[in-house]
């Protein structure tokens, strides 16, 4: 019994050491989603061990875009993880963390498929009056990220585009000037200000689309440069 204790023992260590692989950046965040745009839970010294119990897509890190869960609940960049692959090694997360829903992939094609074009006037299902800027980000939000958005997300009312901001720090929700495609744009400019999705980021310049820019109640699409806008990062 005692030898079987042992060797059950050493099985047990070994595959603890299997799946603890070293950190390889002199400090790496670990965040609460697989992407640079969510928010930091703690960091990992260069070579520290972690466990990783799954893996995902998220934002690219030079050129790999996987993300590693580790056994402290928070997601780390697995470019910057000794893992010996540049692929998967593990089984991938439940509910794919940053996988676009079943409508496509994040961002998405650049084209007017906005329901209610042509059809303007009233309230969309997301409390927001149809082909104004908040009703088709809030819809594109819903469709191509699979998040179930709407004027009361999480709590506060967002209310009008220069809300946005004030509403997304409210919940949690990371506010920066880092676009990343399917992000949404957002400036207080104007009185009621104006949010975008955010289609294409290329060197300084990020390219969006939207709705009601300039008050037309129609589709649009424009490149500007970065700073033009805040970026809220409902999901990537």
């Amino acid at each position: 019994m005692k030898l079987f204790a042992i060797a059950a023992f050493a099985l047990a260590t070994l595959a603890s050491v299997a799946d603890a692989y070293p950190i390889t950046g002199n400090t790496v965040n670990c965040r609460s989603g697989p992407g640079t745009s969510y928010s930091v839970k703690k960091s990992y010294k260069k070579g520290a061990n972690v466990k990783i119990t799954c893996q995902t897509s998220g934002t690219s890190v030079n050129g790999n875009s996987i993300w590693d869960k580790t056994s402290d609940g928070c997601y780390v960049a697995d470019y910057y993880v000794k893992t010996g692959s540049n692929g998967y090694v593990t089984k991938k997360c439940n509910g794919g963390g940053s996988k676009p829903p079943s409508g496509g992939k994040v961002p998405g094609p650049m084209k007017n498929d906005y329901p209610y074009s042509g059809r303007c006037g009233g309230v969309d299902p997301w409390r927001y009056f149809k082909c104004q800027c908040t009703s088709f980000v809030a819809w594109r939000i819903n469709k191509r990220l699979g998040v179930k958005f709407h004027n009361y997300y999480k709590g506060p009312n967002w209310g009008n585009a220069n809300t946005w901001d004030n509403a997304a720090r409210k919940t949690g929700v990371p506010v920066n000037s880092k676009p990343v495609a399917g992000c949404v744009a957002q400036t207080n400019a104007g009185k009621y200000g104006h949010v975008a999705w955010v289609a294409k980021v290329s060197g300084s310049s990020v390219t969006v689309e939207e709705y009601n820019h300039g008050g037309t109640e129609r589709y649009g699409t424009r490149t500007v440069p970065k700073n033009s806008f805040n970026y809220i990062h409902i999901k990537v």
